[in-house]
């Protein structure tokens, strides 16, 4: 990954955490799934992420295929997640789906709220 690729990545662990949850959802085998991802108002740091299955584009959708996931985005919210990776955290302090976002100023303790 470099700063030139302006794109959402995503990690092994949040790659195999998607597959088992479009599994459970029943639409794996449904190409026309994909995951989105949204920045919304609100959380304890002012923005907050958002994360779906969903499997209809829009007309200003960014699309990215990363690590045979493809992550689907409003332009609004790429804004803000540019080079952003989504990771995956099950241990004992596990959060879930995360946020690795270089263009966050601060984040929360939580993980799921951002400012920048």
């Amino acid at each position: 990954m470099t700063a030139t690729d302006n794109a959402i990545y995503v990690s092994d662990k949040a790659r195999e955490k998607v597959r088992q949850l479009m599994q459970e959802a029943g639409v794996a085998d449904d190409p026309s799934y994909f995951v989105r991802v949204g920045v919304v108002g609100g959380g304890c740091s002012g923005l907050s992420y958002k994360l779906d299955f969903d499997n209809e584009q829009k007309p200003m959708d960014q699309v990215f295929e990363d690590n045979g996931v493809k992550v689907v985005t409003d332009l609004k919210s790429f804004l803000y997640l540019v080079n952003t990776m989504l990771d995956f955290s099950d241990g004992l302090n596990g959060k879930g789906f995360f946020f690795n976002n270089p263009n966050a100023s601060r984040t929360c303790g939580c993980g799921e709220s951002f400012a920048v």
